[in-house]
């Protein structure tokens, strides 16, 4: 499944989470108190509309109309250039959607590759920011995926950390936060990748987006290291990931099932902060199939509604 993100995003032409700790990283004002800002990544649209044997981006207009019909007032696209913005920054407009995520891919396991990445990536952010971006979420690629699997070496670590770092202060001078992401790939090998990232980055130039299910599956659907995460690194959440399954499977809507939604929010609550929401219940092959899109998405608003409604004031 991340192969396939990971095509699908060199396949496009084409906030803010805050917490209440004065240690935030976080630069970004909440929204009212009295509102509940969630959002949804587009990813997580192309699989409802791969398994209908649609294109996401065949037709954007289209796509982006049906997407504001679930009623989810946020967008968070994955960003290949600035030039992106061109076609989506109207679209957005018209449909009244915000934005205040996105998600780019990166290379920054060398020295070349980071600095083309840095480069792109902060040409992407002077052209988001005045769309209300205010988080840039990345997740390093690896060596390699799949069934045969390459780990990154200690010098690749340390030279991606340091990549990491910088970019982050990049992002920072913009008045914006970097968010880390993982998939399962970096919870490999006592989850060396993943703490390294986190350990050998200022907390100040590198947030943490929690994709919380990544982390469950990675560990071995292990609740017991995703909360143990939590609690080790809860201060730098300014993003969540949300998807759930059952029996190990993701379910085609976001409700109850393997991972302890209620007990993340009481944790994140313990911590002080109140990061971003960003739906992305994908589907894999094992999935269920009984609804649209639109009607799946329609569900997952409602249910992380009253999930989160503490977070509304």
């Amino acid at each position: 499944m991340p192969a396939t993100r990971r095509n699908f995003l060199q396949s496009l032409a084409g906030i803010a989470g805050a917490t209440y700790l004065a240690d935030s990283p976080v630069l970004a004002n909440l929204p009212a108190a009295d509102q509940l800002y969630i959002a949804c990544n587009a990813y997580t649209w192309h699989t409802f509309y791969q398994r209908a044997g649609k294109d996401w981006y065949a037709n954007l207009d289209a796509s982006l109309a049906d997407f504001a019909s679930s009623g989810i007032q946020g967008y968070e696209p994955s960003v290949n250039t600035a030039a992106d913005f061109k076609a989506l920054a109207p679209l957005l407009k018209k449909y009244n959607l915000e934005m205040r995520s996105i998600y780019v891919n990166s290379t920054l396991h060398t020295a070349e590759d980071a600095d083309k990445t840095i480069q792109n990536v902060t040409a992407i952010a002077d052209a988001a920011r005045p769309l209300g971006v205010k988080i840039v979420v990345t997740n390093p690629n690896p060596l390699r995926w799949g069934t045969n699997p390459a780990d990154k070496s200690d010098e690749d670590l340390n030279i991606q950390a340091q990549n990491l770092n910088r970019l982050g202060a990049e992002l920072r001078k913009r008045g914006m936060v970097l968010a880390y992401h993982t998939h399962d790939m970096e919870m490999r090998n006592a989850a060396r990748e993943f703490h390294h990232m986190l350990l050998a980055t200022d907390p100040q130039n590198v947030s943490l987006c929690l994709d919380v299910h990544w982390i469950f599956r990675g560990s071995g659907n292990s609740q017991v290291a995703l909360f143990d995460i939590v609690k080790q690194y809860g201060k730098r959440i300014t993003e969540l990931h949300l998807r759930q399954s059952k029996g190990g499977i993701w379910t085609e809507t976001f409700g109850e099932g393997d991972i302890d939604y209620a007990r993340l929010v009481k944790a994140l609550q313990a911590t002080g902060i109140r990061p971003m929401l960003v739906l992305e219940q994908c589907l894999e092959k094992q999935s269920p199939n009984t609804m649209d899109a639109r009607t799946a998405h329609r569900q997952d608003l409602a249910y992380a509604k009253t999930l989160f409604s503490t977070f509304a004031g």
